[in-house]
This record gives C-alpha cells, sequence and structure tokens, in this order.
C-alpha cells in the first residue's frame, strides 16, 4: 500500500483520487506521503511490536473488519462495549487501534455506494420527511456546546420545522416533537419517511423493520 501511494503520486494523480484508487483515507495517503521508506520501515515495526490496550480484542476486531470492511471506529466501540460491560477503552484509542489494524493486515475501508434516483414531487399533503441531525456551537460565554435537532420536511413545498435541544433524544422527545410539528403545519401527511435511527427502530429483522415499542405504541395511536 506504501510503495502503491506513492507510484500513484509519481504519475501526478491527486490525493482524492489516490485515496479513491485504493480505496484508503486521504489522511492515510498523507501520511505514507510524508514518509520515506526507513521512515516506514521503523513505523511498521512499532506496529508490530508496542504493546496496546486493545490486543486482547485483536481477534474479535479482525474477525468485525474482514466480514463487515465499512465498519467505523466508532461502531466497533460500540459492540466491544455490549460485549464487554467492563471495557473502558476511549474513543481515539480505538480509533488508533483501528487503523493500525487495517494498515497491517491490508483491510481497507470500503463504503458502499447508496443508488439515488429522482422521484416525482408527490402531491401537497401526502409525504413528509423526517431525519436527526447534531451540531457544534459556541454559547454567549464563547465555549463550545453540542446541540441535537429533530427535521420535518413537506415533500411538495420543502417547508422545514426543526426541533432543537440540548440533549440526545430519547423515544418520547421525538414523539413530542412530532406533536409540535403537526401544530406548527396544521396537520400530518398521509405518509412519513424516515431514516433508519435506533430511536424508531429497534432491528431491521431480515429486512423488515421493527418500530421501537414506545414509538409503535405511538404510531397505533396517530394511526
Amino acid at each position: 500500500m506504501y510503495f502503491s501511494v506513492h507510484q500513484l503520486k509519481a504519475k501526478g494523480l491527486k490525493i482524492s483520487q489516490i485515496a479513491r484508487n485504493l480505496n484508503i483515507s486521504r489522511n492515510t495517503v498523507y501520511k505514507y506521503l510524508s514518509m520515506n521508506p526507513d521512515q516506514f520501515k521503523q513505523f511498521m515495526e512499532e506496529l508490530e511490536t508496542r504493546a496496546k490496550k486493545l490486543d486482547p480484542y485483536e481477534q474479535q476486531i479482525l474477525q468485525w473488519l474482514r466480514e463487515y470492511p465499512d465498519l467505523s471506529a466508532a461502531q466497533i466501540l460500540d459492540w466491544l462495549k455490549e460485549r464487554h460491560a467492563d471495557f473502558k477503552i476511549g474513543a481515539s484509542t480505538v480509533r488508533s487501534y483501528v487503523r493500525e489494524l487495517r494498515i497491517r493486515h491490508g483491510i481497507p475501508k470500503t463504503v458502499q455506494q447508496r443508488q439515488y434516483e429522482a422521484v416525482a414531487d408527490p402531491p401537497m399533503g401526502e409525504q413528509m420527511q423526517v431525519d436527526f441531525g447534531e451540531v457544534k456551537i459556541k454559547n454567549l460565554q464563547g465555549n463550545p456546546v453540542k446541540l441535537w435537532f429533530i427535521t420535518f420536511v413537506l415533500s411538495h413545498s420543502r417547508h422545514k420545522f426543526v426541533h432543537w435541544q440540548d440533549r440526545p433524544f430519547v423515544a418520547k422527545d421525538v414523539i413530542d416533537a412530532h406533536e409540535l410539528a403537526f401544530v406548527y403545519y396544521g396537520g400530518m401527511t398521509r405518509e412519513i419517511v424516515y431514516d433508519q435511527d435506533h430511536l424508531l427502530l429497534a432491528s431491521e429483522n431480515y429486512g423488515d423493520l421493527i418500530l421501537t415499542h414506545e414509538f409503535a405504541s405511538y404510531v397505533r395511536q396517530r394511526g
């Protein structure tokens, strides 16, 4: 991988082109280009010999990466916490360890490309789309704070309603935000389309979406 990066750079490819060709991140391309062969050799030797906090979990992480190459370090951290109640290692350590495992074992992160196609705008009142987001901003004192939001967008007019709060959403917050949106719009659309989210979906059940208990009750109540 190291020599492939340098060969493609010598041919005049840009950083983003090299990253796409080799299925690695642009940061990895920058890192390899900054090393001469001796530095890279030393880097690989350090990876092999340095004892890591995550070494006891190496085989498990490797199995996940080989089975699901597009896994993020954040997802791996969640899985480790779910399976090991005493797991206390931080996100940055997991991120670094996963990156080194990918390099050492040649497991580039593959991104599954979503397929998109244009669809005709539905008629007025037919459809609303709902999604979640989060953002960091500075408060009046200049300190960074994190905010969470849920958006409701009418598919025909693109008219938007956004509900903000200073903590992560739980199912009750999502239900309350729906009611606020219905009041704002003066009604509800015939259908509402959601991206997958753990507040609404407990699992996929081989393609069938299973709503969480709280949201399923709300759906039944609201019809």
